[in-house]
C-alpha cells in the first residue's frame, strides 16, 4: 500500500528527472548552435560582412527587427523540430553579425589574442553563473525583474549613444552588459533548475543571447584596454 510520502517521492524524482533532462539538452543544442556561429562568423569575415555600416540607427533597427522574428518563430514553434532549425538558422545569422566586431578586433595586431581572451573570459563566466545555479539550488528568480530594467536601460543607452557616438558611453554601456547578462546566465540557469523553465528550445535561445551578450560586450572591453595597432 503507497503511503502519501511514497507518492510524494516519486512525484519529487519525476520533476527533478524532468528538470535534469531539460538542463542535459539545453546544454547539448547550445553546444551545437555554437557551430552555425561560428560558420556565420568565419563566412561574415571572409566576405567583409558589414551591415549597413553607413546608417548604424538603420541598421541596429533592421536587426532588431530580423533577431525579434527570428526569435517569434522559435517561441511559436518550440515543441517541433522547426524550433529547433529556426534556432539554428538563428545562430547563423548571429554568427554573420557577430563578424563585423571580429574585423575590426583582427585589424589590431593582437586581434587573434583579444578574440580568444574574450571567448575564455565568456567560457569562465558562463561555467561560473551555471554552476552556482545547479550547485547552491537556490532559487534566483527574483532578479528576473531587476535585470529586465536594466536590459532595457542598455537598451536606451545603446540607441541613444547611436546619434552622440560617446566612446566612453560605449565602453560603459559594454560593462554593465557584461555584468547584466552575466547575471541573466544565473537566472535562466537556475529557472532549469527550479523547473520555472520545462522547454529546452525556449532554455537555449535564453542562455546564447546571454553569452552572445556577454562575449561581444567583453571583446569590446578588451579592445579599448588592450588594442595594439600595428
Amino acid at each position: 500500500m503507497q503511503t502519501n510520502y511514497d507518492i510524494s517521492q516519486r512525484e519529487s524524482t519525476g520533476i527533478a528527472g524532468q528538470q535534469n533532462r531539460v538542463l542535459r539538452n539545453t546544454y547539448m543544442l547550445l553546444g551545437l548552435s555554437m557551430i552555425p556561429t561560428v560558420l556565420g562568423a568565419l563566412a561574415g569575415v571572409q566576405m567583409g560582412f558589414s551591415f549597413l555600416a553607413g546608417s548604424p540607427f538603420l541598421a541596429f533597427a533592421l536587426f532588431l527587427g530580423i533577431a525579434w522574428g527570428f526569435m517569434w518563430g522559435i517561441e511559436k514553434n518550440k515543441n517541433s523540430s522547426l524550433g529547433v532549425a529556426l534556432l539554428l538558422a538563428f545562430t547563423f545569422f548571429m554568427g554573420l553579425m557577430l563578424s563585423r566586431i571580429l574585423q575590426v578586433a583582427l585589424g589590431f595586431s593582437n586581434g587573434t589574442g583579444m578574440i580568444a581572451l574574450a571567448a575564455g573570459g565568456t567560457g569562465a563566466i558562463f561555467l561560473t553563473m551555471s554552476t552556482i545555479a545547479t550547485v547552491s539550488k537556490r532559487d534566483f528568480s527574483g532578479m528576473g525583474k531587476f535585470l529586465f530594467a536594466g536590459a532595457i536601460l542598455v537598451l536606451l543607452a545603446i540607441v541613444g549613444n547611436l546619434f552622440f557616438q560617446i566612446p566612453a558611453l560605449s565602453l560603459a554601456i559594454a560593462a554593465a552588459v557584461v555584468l547584466i547578462f552575466s547575471a541573466y546566465i544565473l537566472y535562466d540557469i537556475s529557472r532549469i533548475v527550479q523547473g520555472g523553465e520545462t522547454n529546452y528550445v525556449s532554455a537555449t535561445l535564453a542562455v546564447y543571447l546571454d553569452i552572445y551578450n556577454v562575449f561581444v560586450s567583453l571583446l569590446q572591453l578588451i579592445m579599448a584596454l588592450t588594442g595594439e595597432r600595428d
